[in-house]
């Protein structure tokens, strides 16, 4: 394991009503104008005023682009750029679930350094610095809040592009977890299955580092102890309290160890079937798990006394399945109108994912279709 370090750039604001913090934070980062991107389902749930609020206290001048979507294509940063471009901000908030954020930082590094999205994909390619970002998740699971990537999908070929720099990672990042109890039963699966892959994959990976995987667990602790609890009671604050933490502690162990095969097998399979990605990460992950077991196993019996339980690989395999199960969510590809003829295409699709290159048991295209088809 590489030498005990981690990057962590961004200034954490947490607790109930936190967001009420936004107009000072703002005024701290010397704001006068700021471009809010945000969602339709966020305005509709009453946080963007909670937050123009806020930043009107302190005379903020504000304006709101709500054309983030799910999964974030390059047309949604060109609608925002267009926006930025007539607005001129001097620094930017993301307030909403993993795609606001990134769309934030996608029209961040366009509008800071010019060109288009696609410019980039990578790492490091901005050409100068970019405009301070202050970011807000609603929901407990990307992690974006506490990243320098953002994860934007070409309109036309629909690959998914990690576009990431040091410098695009937020100042700020608030965390109030009662923004989360507005998300609808589904979100509130997709993204806690999201956050807790995000925990399993980083503490496994080629990358990962003594304080990286420290952050893995102290988030893998904190989402698998508290999933059921977000499910079972959707106004349980503290075990929401718990959630949106351990998101954001995975999100740290991301920027500084990367993901693995789970990902590289759940993209391919959003782009080509439109899969909610915490679904196709949920049932790959298992998979994933199980390959990697021969390799990982005594780091998969770690996680599984993080939480009191006896086991490697096989049994932190069976208890991710049943997270999944528990969600609804379906377990089998079959059962997600995958077609068994085109796993083939898909697992070359998976093995051009840059996140398969941090597995910690190397993977190729004949490799991920045999995990695709375990998981068929």
């Amino acid at each position: 394991m590489p030498p005990t370090s981690t990057s962590q750039r961004t200034e954490v604001v947490r607790g109930e009503g936190a967001i009420a913090q936004l107009g000072k934070l703002t005024r701290g980062l010397s704001g006068r104008k700021a471009l809010l991107v945000t969602d339709p389902g966020i305005v509709a749930a009453g946080h963007v005023q909670a937050a123009l609020e806020s930043l009107k206290k302190f005379n903020i001048d504000v304006r709101v682009f709500d054309g983030a979507r799910e999964n974030p294509t390059t047309a949604n940063v060109e609608s925002g750029l267009a926006v930025a471009k007539d607005y001129q901000p001097d620094l930017f908030i993301g307030l909403g679930g993993g795609s606001s954020m990134d769309c934030a930082k996608g029209i961040n590094f366009v509008f800071s350094c010019g060109g288009k999205m696609q410019d980039y994909w990578g790492v490091g390619k901005a050409t100068g610095e970019l405009l301070p970002m202050i970011a807000i998740p609603t929901t407990a699971g990307t992690g974006s809040e506490m990243q320098s990537f953002a994860l934007i999908s070409d309109k036309d070929t629909h690959i998914k592009m990690a576009c990431g720099d040091k410098r695009a990672a937020a100042k700020i990042a608030i965390l109030d977890p009662l923004l989360t109890l507005t998300q609808p039963h589904s979100v509130t699966v997709l993204t806690g299955i999201d956050a807790i892959s995000h925990a399993v994959e980083t503490c496994v990976t080629t990358k990962r580092s003594e304080v990286s995987v420290d952050f893995s667990c102290k988030a893998w602790k904190a989402l698998a102890m508290n999933f059921s609890k977000v499910l079972q009671d959707a106004t349980d604050v503290k075990a929401r309290t718990k959630m949106q933490l351990g998101a954001a502690h995975a999100g740290v162990a991301i920027e500084n160890s990367m993901l693995g095969a789970a990902h590289a097998l759940a993209n391919p399979l959003t782009a080509e079937y439109d899969i909610a990605h915490g679904q196709a990460v949920g049932l790959m992950l298992p998979h994933v798990v199980k390959y990697n077991a021969t390799k990982c196993e005594s780091d998969y019996q770690m996680l599984m006394k993080e939480i009191g339980q006896t086991g490697g690989g096989y049994e932190l395999a069976e208890l991710l399945t049943r997270f999944c199960m528990e969600g609804g969510l379906k377990v089998r590809l079959r059962d997600l109108n995958v077609e068994e003829e085109k796993l083939s295409t898909l697992a070359d699709a998976a093995a051009v994912q840059w996140t398969g290159t941090f597995n910690p048991v190397s993977v190729d295209a004949p490799a991920l279709l045999a995990i695709y088809e375990d998981a068929f």
